[in-house]
């Protein structure tokens, strides 16, 4: 008996440490030391929450530089069009990812157009490019494993700077310094390559106005 409740005893103490007291200090530190990223990385104008740097937005006015493409429209369905029973609404819910699973020997995914994922065709998305008169990158046509992702490359945000900067009769110099302020480095200076979040820097276009 003796030993039984030495052992409830461990069972509860470790369940209180590892339970309560260790997940309140690590939200404790969250809130205090790393307050936005706690918070979900969220970008404010003006007071209103416009979006999150860790999720893309979708782009479409010629004043803006474009994104890159997702298989679930960024999780933007609308809220009072939202049918849950509807199989086709189920990619749109928030905080749904993943790639199409389309491979590249698929003719489906030169083919298929704006169909219920949300998800542009490879050649639509050229002919969109095209007619922008933008230089096509991989990250302009192919959409990311997670579908969310928020950045394009910096050869992809430098064949935007021209049209953007006849658009908005913009200096090409001032739309080239905000794509500089906007990317993003490597992580921890080798790991992946240097990004341009999207968000941030149509945000700070629409400051330059």
């Amino acid at each position: 008996m003796r030993e039984i409740i030495r052992a409830i005893r461990v069972t509860l103490v470790l369940w209180g440490i590892t339970a309560i007291i260790y997940p309140l200090i690590l939200l404790v530190i969250g809130q205090i030391a790393f307050n936005s990223q706690a918070n979900g990385s969220l970008i404010t104008k003006q007071g209103v929450i416009v979006g999150s740097s860790l999720i893309g937005q979708p782009f479409s006015s010629e004043r803006y530089f474009l994104g890159r493409p997702s298989t679930t429209n960024y999780s933007s369905f609308a809220t009072e069009n939202y049918d849950p029973t509807k199989g086709e609404n189920l990619s749109q819910r928030t905080g749904v990812s993943g790639a199409s699973n389309v491979a590249p020997s698929n003719s489906e995914l030169l083919k298929r157009g704006n169909d219920k994922d949300g998800f542009q065709g490879v050649q639509v998305e050229l002919d969109r490019l095209n007619k922008a008169g933008i230089k096509p990158t991989a990250d302009l046509v192919y959409t990311s494993g997670s579908s969310l992702d928020p950045h394009i490359s910096v050869e992809a945000a430098r064949s935007q700077i021209q049209r953007i900067a006849t658009v908005r009769s913009l200096n090409f110099n001032q739309v080239e310094m905000l794509v500089s302020k906007n990317t993003d480095g490597r992580f921890l200076g080798i790991f992946g390559e240097p990004g341009v979040n999207v968000l941030k820097l149509n945000l700070a276009l629409d400051g330059l106005q």
